[in-house]
């Protein structure tokens, strides 16, 4: 029986399961399950069908900090429903990422107020357990945004924003924190920041599937840079990198997460802007073969205000995206060269709260032992 396919998106502290149909591009909702605070972000287990959920009551960026912080395990039914497996493990301040590593033994925890990385295990049962102690010092960067690990699960980067220079105050800077990664544990750290990191604010990293190149979504400077990997040293500057507007800013720009097409081919970044004056958009990069290049062949509306998240399913034919104001869910086709091709849009029902985390898993469609 073939593997099916599920979208999850959140209100608050609400996650909700739409079955999902690639061919026809359209979202069928189902059942919703309750946390215990507000989602921040969610990643799947790499082999068993599991869902594993950050949450946090602490307001965005450097907002009030809250006191209710956790992960929590979810096994995935053949339906796709989420059921609950084990107690939600307690964490320190509000993750702001978390991912696993390539094989999901251990859960990468990212953290922004303050900022830091944390690492804890998977248990046997594949419910979330202990924080691997480390053995030394970790230098944090400012204001920690993702967490991934390396295809080849060797290394771990931390993406450290930075801040603009603002109020009187100067930029900080950001920087890709890359450390070795063995058994839970961060070592031998190392700081890419070009230029010392000032006029570079990275968000988001994703890997290219096949070659040595990480494309990093620069949040503060509206670009794309790609890097590479040789012989497990990332390169202390960007071998590219491009601008992702489409038109020159009439408000404030922050460029959202990157993904790379599964098929290595293209790669997606997200354009967010606060009011429908500015630029919401994909800007979709074809990616040249030999040299990792982005070049840039369109840009396109994403149907809403804000897309703060978007995702792309396993078969490479589908991309959701999540709006925050206005909140909304956006389909588009992706065609054989990698543009993009509007569906249709499901406008969701918030209220007072945020729809924050998005995101797409396949899992069995029959029972399987977890």
């Amino acid at each position: 029986m073939p593997n099916k396919l599920s979208l999850y998106a959140n209100v608050g502290p609400e996650l909700t399961h739409y079955d999902v149909d690639v061919d026809a591009a359209m979202l069928t909702r189902r059942g919703t399950v309750s946390l215990p605070a507000n989602v921040q972000y969610a990643w799947p287990h790499a082999a068993r069908p599991f869902l594993y959920v950050a949450t946090s009551d602490s307001a965005a960026g450097t907002g009030p900090a809250g006191n209710t912080h956790h992960v929590t395990a979810f096994g995935i039914a053949p339906t796709g429903e989420l059921r609950q497996r084990g107690e939600p493990i307690p964490l320190p301040t509000r993750p702001v990422h978390m991912s696993t590593d390539i094989p999901s033994r251990y859960i990468l925890v990212a953290f922004n107020n303050p900022s830091a990385v944390r690492t804890y295990r998977i248990n046997g049962d594949a419910t979330p357990g202990e924080e691997v102690a480390q053995p030394g010092p970790i230098d944090p960067g400012i204001f920690g945004h993702q967490v991934r690990a390396t295809l080849d699960n060797r290394q771990v980067i931390l993406v450290t924003r930075g801040y603009d220079a603002a109020d009187g105050k100067p930029e900080e800077p950001g920087a890709l924190k890359v450390f070795d990664f063995k058994d839970g544990v961060l070592s031998n750290e190392v700081s890419i920041a070009p230029d010392g990191g000032y006029g570079f604010g990275p968000r988001h990293l994703d890997f290219h599937p096949s070659r040595p190149w990480v494309y990093v979504s620069l949040e503060r400077q509206n670009a794309l840079d790609m890097f590479e990997i040789t012989n497990g040293a990332l390169s202390p500057t960007p071998r590219f990198r491009k601008n992702t507007l489409g038109r020159a800013p009439v408000a404030r720009q922050a460029v959202g997460t990157v993904h790379v097409h599964p098929n290595g081919r293209t790669v997606y970044v997200a354009n967010r802007a606060s009011n429908a004056d500015g630029e919401n958009s994909l800007a979709v990069f074809t990616i040249d073969q030999s040299t990792g290049e982005p070049h840039l062949i369109e840009h396109i509306d994403s149907h809403g205000i804000h897309p703060r998240t978007f995702h792309i399913d396993p078969s490479g034919r589908l991309m959701a995206v999540a709006h925050i104001t206005g909140a909304a869910l956006s389909l588009f086709r992706i065609g054989d060269d990698g543009g993009l091709h509007f569906a249709r849009t499901y406008n969701i029902d918030v209220g007072q709260r945020t729809m924050w985390w998005m995101g797409m898993v396949e899992h069995a469609a029959q029972d399987v032992a977890t």
